[in-house]
């Protein structure tokens, strides 16, 4: 849950941070010294951010899809441990097992060190055979992940599910019912590794479980969903009238009144999303003020003092204080 709170306030800040940083190094590198940059506010200011704007969100989502994919692979699976593949059947598991048991059990260790870690790879090992062996243990891993060898008083596929559904309803809602139901009615067996022919055939990508999956899919459903709400604005279309210091009255109340919709919209979105993020911390004030604190100085620190503008403006007032001034002396009029 945290994971998700700091990835909202990433996708909040850094985006239009890091165009400002980008933008003020492509003018440095683009336009000579001593020529005029474009100034905020002018058309072909406003273009070159709207544009670089879009290239950082689309980096930042690719990033962040990749990122997830990552960590998923990064944990691995019960059948990378065995190094099988996932359509293995039971005696393959158990050769496997044996053979790889005969290489690293504990005994075999030559110091109290390496006796304790080949322990705890031997029960890895113990723990991922026992599973894929249990046809019942198989499909609830598969589907809900290792968190199932936690889970007391289940023995069926129907116990599974159950206990599997209330676990993780919060945050998959309609899309692991609907996996399941079509599972159990056997409409998904020929695509029951999803993407995996993809995977299989024209990269190095391991195989994925339907749990990696879904996982991987809310990453990538949660931050393409911010990344959506920053793009659609810059897509929106625009009058150039309202660039122009003629533009009439009614064109510019029309304007303000969009903007109005999308701040409004754009709070009711936040305030959805905060209340979702922030649940665990419901009537525990004490976490909630160490929360917004930790935001607020973050917000300080790499936000307002890391902004251009803000450091050019702390730059010009320092150059305007007289050589050689005490502390708190007025700055020279100019």
């Amino acid at each position: 849950m945290s994971s998700h709170i700091l990835s909202y306030i990433g996708w909040t800040f850094l985006p239009n941070l890091v165009t400002g940083w980008v933008q003020s190094l492509y003018y440095g590198l683009t336009i000579r010294a001593g020529d005029p940059k474009p100034q905020p506010g002018t058309p072909r200011y406003i273009k070159h951010r709207q544009r670089i704007h879009v290239a950082v969100i689309v980096i930042y989502l690719i990033y962040t899809i990749y990122e997830g994919d990552y960590l998923v692979r990064q944990e691995g699976d019960f059948y990378q441990d065995l190094d099988l593949p996932v359509d293995v059947d039971e005696r393959k598991i158990k050769a496997r097992f044996r053979r790889l048991a005969a290489i690293y059990h504990p005994d075999k260790a030559v110091n109290p060190e390496e006796h304790a870690n080949a322990e705890i790879y031997f029960v890895k090992l113990k723990s991922a055979q026992d599973t894929l062996t249990d046809a019942t243990k198989r499909f609830a891993y598969e589907r809900f992940g290792p968190d199932i060898l936690t889970w007391q008083h289940v023995s069926s596929i129907r116990d599974y599910i159950l206990v599997g559904l209330q676990s993780i309803a919060p945050l998959y809602g309609g899309s692991i019912v609907v996996m399941i139901v079509l599972s159990l009615f056997g409409y998904l067996q020929w695509g029951r590794y999803v993407l995996n022919p993809f995977f299989t055939t024209f990269t190095s990508h391991p195989p994925i479980l339907p749990f990696q999956f879904l996982a991987l899919a809310h990453k990538a459903t949660f931050t393409f969903f911010i990344a959506l709400g920053q793009l659609s604005p810059l897509f929106a279309p625009q009058d150039r009238t309202a660039i122009n210091s003629s533009s009439s009255s009614a064109v510019d109340e029309q304007h303000l009144q969009r903007l109005e919709q999308l701040a409004q919209s754009s709070e009711i979105e936040t305030q959805r999303l905060l209340a979702l993020e922030m649940a665990p911390l419901v009537g525990d004030e004490a976490g909630q003020n160490d929360m917004k604190g930790r935001v607020r100085e973050w917000l300080v620190q790499n936000t307002i003092r890391a902004d251009p503008e803000v450091r050019d403006a702390m730059g010009r007032a320092m150059a305007k204080r007289r050589v050689g001034a005490p502390a708190g002396a007025r700055p020279v009029a100019i």
